[in-house]
């Protein structure tokens, strides 16, 4: 699946691995420009080397800790110094929890809940100017299907299922607040996915599963760049991915 992205100035969060990685990968291969925000410096430059050598473009990498405010708000000046203007923030970077409450000791549970709600709206809040001067701008929010009312679970914990319902609402109030103005607020609320690479093989096989078979991290690219890439008058504004393995229903 192709997508129109020539010229994008993207920005996301999280590229160390996993969903953040592909979708710079991927992104940069359709001709975006992204800005690569991650904790982890080593890892996020490894996303960052691969997307050079597939496309020759070489993305600038930002240091962000959202569980730390003054890491958030010091990666917000570093990108609006980079780039005055901006099409698209992805907010997916967040700190994952299983295991029970009682497990849970004060500074990761304070953690987890930062980077999901204190740290989405202070990085948001900051390249909030740069995407206003865009007239094609989005904001999308990875959320996972843990922010949606009444959903099981499934191993997440309580501190990160809190922090997903808070972004639920977030993407809801923002998307109220910037009414009338050229930026699109887009919920994303993937299940439980299993794990491929746009470098690796499993990549170009996965649009051949079956039904019952597990969403893959291609199938939550391809909808957040279907998304940012409808005609300015649709938005889409809460999109659910769900599956027999690892979905709402699936247990």
């Amino acid at each position: 699946m192709t997508f129109d992205l020539q010229g994008r100035r993207i920005v996301i969060t999280g590229v160390a691995r996993g969903l953040g990685a592909a979708l710079a990968i991927v992104a940069a291969e359709q001709g975006a420009e992204p800005i690569l925000l991650g904790r982890d410096s080593e890892r996020v430059g490894v996303t960052a080397a691969a997307i050079q050598a597939r496309t020759g473009y070489a993305p600038p990498v930002v240091k962000l800790d959202l569980a730390d405010a003054a890491s958030v708000q010091q990666a917000g000046r570093e990108v609006l110094d980079l780039r005055p203007e901006l099409d698209v923030l992805i907010n997916n970077g967040a700190a994952w929890q299983s295991g029970s409450l009682l497990e849970a000791d004060p500074a990761t549970l304070s953690a987890v809940i930062h980077s999901a709600l204190t740290g989405t709206l202070l990085l948001t809040r900051s390249l909030l100017p740069a995407l206003l001067r865009s007239p094609r701008a989005d904001v999308v929010n990875i959320v996972s299907m843990s922010g949606l009312p009444n959903t099981p679970l499934l191993g997440a914990s309580v501190p990160f299922y809190a922090g997903k319902h808070g972004q639920m609402a977030i993407t809801n109030g923002l998307r109220q607040e910037l009414m009338g103005t050229p930026v699109r607020v887009i919920g994303i609320y993937p299940p439980v996915i299993e794990a491929i690479s746009p470098l690796d093989s499993e990549w170009d096989a996965a649009p051949q599963r079956g039904k019952q078979q597990m969403v893959t991290t291609r199938d939550v690219v391809e909808a957040v760049l279907f998304s940012i890439t409808r005609p300015r008058n649709c938005t889409m504004a809460s999109l659910v991915l769900d599956a027999d393995a690892g979905g709402i229903f699936s247990q």
